[in-house]
């Protein structure tokens, strides 16, 4: 059986009331008996029960976080980034995978609601509108990351997504580019990244060609095949910028197949500098986002919510940092 506060307090030798004061950090006790107390709670492997504090009010020192996909390493490096803060500053974080099923989001916000977290940190790619429309109504703490919704308040912590479109194609341009096609996922952040495309070719004087933009889900196979697709063209690009790493994979796995070498015969560049990027042949240009300081941020304005509701929203804007390696090179103008 696994021991109880009944237990704690008759193995101290104290009352029950003297040992909820300890777990809560609350009222004036000894050092001495709040010793005796916390070693004894050691000693039985004590837990106190996070339910039977969310009860009375108290808090349960725990954040849930949602991630779209699991199997993508920029998620998963997220998560980690959101883990290790979390357990810096005393908190534990419930990680739920929700596949970008709008259904399967719903049922996870419930379920973290009933463990009483005492936040949620939601990561991009959350589909579910009229269940993020119905938290900020109930004043939920919530906090974005990789993420922002421009029409609701919500605290955020994302990249500049423009900039990073723009370094890209200025780096494509600046080799002899001209004919650049873009691998675009189905998110807000890339509608972002190709603003920034599109300013950088009107800047460049180039006309913008629409024929160039395939929207994609965000895998390696989706890269393929619309990579396969551009390579048949009549007209095919000199050059892919694949809005995120995954997708660039599939544009170098295409492009092998068809005989086609990156980059002597194809640039490729990527996005948001995951480990694939550097393992890759060749390894991957690609726009490095900050996960590790995005996560760090985040968790900080979250508990800053937590402890105080009516703190003004924060939008924390990050900058990226384009990561050249070996998947570009000057356009060989053929004779």
């Amino acid at each position: 059986m696994k021991p109880t506060i009944y237990d704690v307090a008759k193995a101290a030798g104290v009352s029950i009331a003297t040992v909820s004061k300890v777990i809560n950090n609350t009222g004036r006790i000894s050092e001495e008996t709040k010793k005796k107390v916390l070693d004894v709670m050691e000693e039985l492997r004590y837990q106190p029960s996070v339910v039977a504090s969310a009860l009375t009010g108290k808090r349960t020192y725990t954040i849930g976080l949602l991630i779209p996909d699991l199997a993508n390493p920029f998620f998963a490096e997220i998560a980690r980034s959101v883990e290790d803060r979390g357990q810096e500053l005393g908190f534990s974080v419930v990680m739920c995978s929700t596949d970008n099923d709008s259904k399967k989001e719903a049922k996870y916000i419930s379920l973290l609601k009933q463990k009483s977290v005492d936040g949620i940190v939601l990561a991009a790619g959350f589909q579910n509108d009229t269940v993020l429309k119905e938290l900020v109504q109930e004043k939920f703490p919530l906090a974005l990351i990789a993420r922002e919704i421009p029409e609701l308040a919500i605290d955020s912590v994302v990249l500049d997504d423009f900039l990073g479109g723009y370094q890209v194609t200025e780096h494509l341009l600046s080799l002899g580019h001209r004919r650049i096609a873009v691998l675009a996922e189905k998110a807000r952040s890339s509608k972002e990244r190709i603003r920034g495309y599109r300013h950088a070719l009107q800047n460049a004087g180039i006309e913008f060609d629409q024929s160039l933009i395939l929207a994609s889900e965000a895998t390696v196979e989706k890269g393929y095949r619309n990579t396969v697709q551009l390579l048949d063209s009549s007209d095919p690009p000199t050059a892919i910028f694949a809005t995120n790493d995954l997708l660039a994979i599939g544009v170098i796995q295409a492009g092998r197949e068809r005989g086609i070498g990156v980059p002597d015969d194809l640039s490729v560049v990527g996005f948001d500098n995951t480990i694939l990027a550097a393992i890759v042949d060749p390894p991957l240009t690609t726009v490095a986002q900050p996960i590790h300081e995005m996560g760090r941020q985040v968790m900080d304005i979250l508990i800053q919510r937590i402890e105080d509701e009516k703190k003004m929203k924060q939008r924390v804007v990050l900058l990226p940092e384009l990561v050249i390696r070996k998947s570009t090179k000057p356009l060989q103008v053929k004779k």
